[in-house]
């Protein structure tokens, strides 16, 4: 896949060794070094000898299921990729994958060729720099809220320089509406700018992430003042005024 480097780390985590072995077969060939895991606690001896560069998580695995490895991973500030991997029609398990703060998921049965361009796609947004058209008064620095998002380094600061962890979509949709101030955005039209358009209908996902991001920025997000919400157009955000 054009633009991704070679040898980058992958960690597969699935129970079933017939598929899990497919992946790593099939991404190998494809300049990706692949790390199978079968389970949570595999996947944290992985993870102790190196950091990976992104994780195909499966959800219904015995034990420990994809979904407490996520939310065990995330409140421990591993802020590596992660991709879901659900089973067909468990629109649930998406909504939940992206309420856990995962960058994506595939739905098995899941054709390999796709798989392997939702991980560049993912990869590409870890690990390029923002183009940035119109920087804000602050240079490379934009403030949201309680928060400021520093687009070189792709981090979400408070005031004391403590991070908060976003993950690669989520500063998309950031970047997004920096770029756009005070302009009525449709899901649709983020979902395009986000340079993540999907490939199936699941109107939530905008709605989850943009949830999650109002917990970050926001002093009180169920009354959110920096990212609102347009009725029946979208979503807008409001920078500070002057002075503020």
């Amino acid at each position: 896949m054009a633009g991704i480097p070679k040898e980058r780390r992958i960690i597969v985590v699935d129970d079933d060794a017939g598929l899990r072995d497919m992946v790593v077969e099939y991404l190998s060939r494809h300049g990706y070094a692949m790390t199978p895991a079968a389970s949570g606690a595999e996947l944290d001896a992985a993870l102790a000898q190196g950091p990976g560069d992104l994780i195909l998580l499966d959800v219904s695995m015995p034990g420990e299921d994809g979904f407490s490895i996520a939310r065990r991973l995330r409140a421990a500030k591993v802020a590596t990729p992660i991709i879901m991997v659900t089973a067909m029609g468990e629109t649930i398990d998406r909504v939940v994958g992206l309420e856990l703060g995962t960058d994506d998921y595939v739905v098995k049965p899941f054709d390999l060729r796709e798989l392997r361009a939702r991980i560049a796609a993912v990869l590409r947004r870890t690990t390029q720099p923002a183009e940035v058209e119109q920087p804000g008064p602050q240079g490379q620095r934009i403030r949201f809220g309680r928060v400021t998002l520093d687009l070189d380094s792709r981090r979400l600061l408070h005031a004391d320089g403590s991070e908060e962890h976003l993950t690669a979509m989520e500063f998309d949709l950031l970047h997004a509406f920096a770029q756009n101030p005070n302009r009525v955005l449709s899901r649709d039209r983020l979902l395009e700018l986000a340079h993540h358009k999907e490939r199936e209908p699941f109107d939530r996902s905008i709605d989850i992430r943009i949830a999650r991001l109002r917990r970050k920025i926001e002093e009180e997000p169920s009354k959110p003042q920096v990212i609102k919400t347009e009725r029946g157009g979208g979503y807008i955000f409001v920078p500070p005024r002057a002075g503020r």
